[in-house]
């Protein structure tokens, strides 16, 4: 049944008025959320009517809940994210009997889901509707998060879905209001540290503030708030942040530091206008995750080496490439760190400033009163550096410095934005570097991905599809003999279905993917006679270079990440 079946039905058993009908349908596709959760956070009709509705057309039977009653054991029969996804809850467990309420009983990936769960268990199942009312009373069961937000915005006495957004501050509110606000945004923020989110999003809608977390590179939805709390909760992460707050038409960048879980963790604030008011983003820099070992990164083996070898000489330059969010910077800060000794005198200039590393002297650029990266590098070499890092080269100056500082005794670690290892030469040359300066300067240049890691916990064996098959022979072929015989076909790769410990997702976390370019006098030779994609391909496979899909597919077959994903995120050359 969808929306406008639904909306038919609740108007024709008089339900909803028209003019209601055509503004929750509006409403639900502005806001991307259901009918039935509008009309519940509305109060429009008594979401128990809705219920019962739906049960005489679909002809599953209705059954009132109470969530409060639901033991912890019964719980945990079905995880979190499946509720949360698929609009399901268990009810009651009676021996080899599972029963659960459904909110949309004909929905097939819900029936799929019990199903798979009441085999996992060995349970039959008995299925009821249920009220989407009572659904979101067993959600905050499994959130205590949410529960707590949900009793902060009933302290501020705002009913949901009155359509008026109050245009106010922190500091124009009363005591009364301002302590559930602050409750929020802490709350808020321990919840995405516990979560191990890279980011939180703040973000107005027409009829709600939604906030979302970033998790292992994608986003979910972790609450949405009445948009009447939308200002006042901008405007607490400001005051946190040292923004202004009667300043609402342009962005603003801030950082604030505050202790959570017995750690200090750094937040980077930036706020941006919209016409349905501020939305902002904050950055999570927990350096107990962020800051990460080369293992724990996935530099290993033959890369490792090649890497380590680089950073053992004298002077010269390691380049970083791959697109925004690939892993560039945590990259860097592990290459600092393993230069990182009392005897070394390193400085860095970032944009911004991500962790603070203890023994590194850290600046942060600030090209609106003109310290940018180039100005900075000119500075830098008069604090008698012995390694150098430049958060990125963006332009040809910036490019020319880095190149002179490598070539005048000194480690240069940079980032750049190219496709690949490949790139990194051609990419400079681009950028007005003399191509005869390049074999002298340049050490190592890298690429990188981030892909999932599977989790430990659930992940299974299973045959590759003989598409994959073809894949993994084509690229093992390219291996030395050593590795690539150490793999019989047919090839094994790994599945996660999903458990309690990694939440019903299969992943935890991710790894990167990596490819690493030496400088060899053969590739010299080539840059001092025209160096072209070809050329620099040709000597990466006389090198035995680990190409980004060939150390993704080494890491599939070793079950640390998903071959499809490898696949999907490299090229083959």
């Amino acid at each position: 049944m969808n929306d406008d079946q639904f909306l038919e039905l609740l108007e024709k058993n008089r339900l909803i008025e028209e003019n209601s009908k055509i503004k929750l349908k509006r409403d639900a596709l502005l806001s991307g959320r259901s009918i039935e959760q509008l009309l519940y956070e509305r109060h429009l009709v008594d979401d128990a009517k809705v219920a019962e509705l739906k049960s005489q057309i679909q002809g599953v039977p209705y059954l009132k809940i109470e969530a409060e009653n639901l033991s912890e054991d019964l719980l945990k029969t079905i995880p979190e994210e499946t509720v949360r996804t698929y609009g399901v809850a268990p009810i009651e467990k009676n021996g080899e009997l599972l029963v659960v309420g459904m909110l949309h009983p004909d929905d097939s990936k819900a029936q799929d889901a019990l199903k798979f769960i009441a085999r996992r268990g060995h349970y039959n199942l008995g299925i009821y509707l249920i009220s989407y009312g009572d659904w979101q009373a067993v959600l905050r069961r499994y959130s205590p998060y949410k529960s707590e937000i949900q009793a902060a915005i009933q302290n501020l006495n705002i009913k949901s879905g009155s359509g008026t957004r109050k245009m106010t501050s922190l500091e124009e509110g009363s005591g009364g209001d301002e302590a559930p606000i602050i409750k929020i945004v802490a709350d808020t923020l321990k919840e995405a540290v516990e979560s191990k989110a890279s980011d939180v999003h703040v973000e107005p809608q027409e009829n709600c503030l939604r906030i979302r977390f970033r998790i292992d590179g994608d986003l979910q939805e972790v609450a949405t708030l009445p948009a009447e709390v939308s200002n006042l909760v901008v405007s607490r992460i400001k005051v946190m942040s040292n923004l202004k707050i009667d300043e609402t038409r342009i962005p603003q960048d801030g950082r604030f530091r505050s202790r959570i879980m017995n750690r200090e963790i750094d937040f980077r604030v930036a706020t941006f206008p919209t016409p349905l008011g501020e939305k902002v983003a904050i950055r999570i820099l927990d350096s107990s995750v962020g800051l990460k070992t080369f293992d724990q990164l996935g530099l290993v083996g033959k890369n490792l080496e090649i890497v380590q070898k680089g950073l053992d000489e004298p002077f010269g330059m390691i380049v970083i490439s791959g697109p925004t969010g690939s892993g560039k910077s945590t990259t860097l800060y592990a290459l600092l760190q393993s230069l990182n000794k009392e005897s070394v005198n390193i400085v860095s200039l970032e944009d911004p400033v991500e962790y603070f590393v203890p023994g590194i002297n850290q600046s942060q650029v600030r090209p609106e009163i003109g310290y940018d990266f180039a100005s900075g590098l000119r500075q830098i070499l008069r604090q008698d550096p012995n390694v150098i890092m430049v958060g990125e080269i963006r332009d040809d100056e910036t490019a020319g410095l880095a190149i002179h500082a490598a070539l005048t005794g000194h480690i240069v670690l940079s980032t750049i934005h190219t496709n690949n290892a490949i790139g990194v030469i051609p990419r400079l040359i681009d950028m007005k570097v003399e191509p005869f300066l390049l074999p002298s300067a340049l050490n190592i240049m890298m690429a990188q991905r981030l892909v999932s890691a599977f989790c430990e916990n659930c992940k299974v064996p299973v045959e590759a599809p003989p598409p994959i098959q073809k894949v993994i022979k084509t690229a093992l072929e390219r291996f030395p003999k050593e590795i690539s015989n150490s793999y019989k076909e047919p090839y094994q790769i790994y599945r996660a279905p999903g458990c309690d410990k990694c939440k019903n997702r299969g992943f935890i976390g991710r790894l990167a993917i990596i490819e690493v370019l030496a400088m060899t006098p053969e590739l010299e030779a080539i840059i001092n006679s025209g160096p072209t994609s070809e050329k620099i391909t040709s000597e990466t496979r006389r090198q035995g270079m680990i190409s980004l899909r060939q150390d993704g597919i080494l890491k599939a077959l070793a079950g640390q990440v998903s071959i499809e994903e490898v696949i999907r995120e490299t090229e083959d050359y």
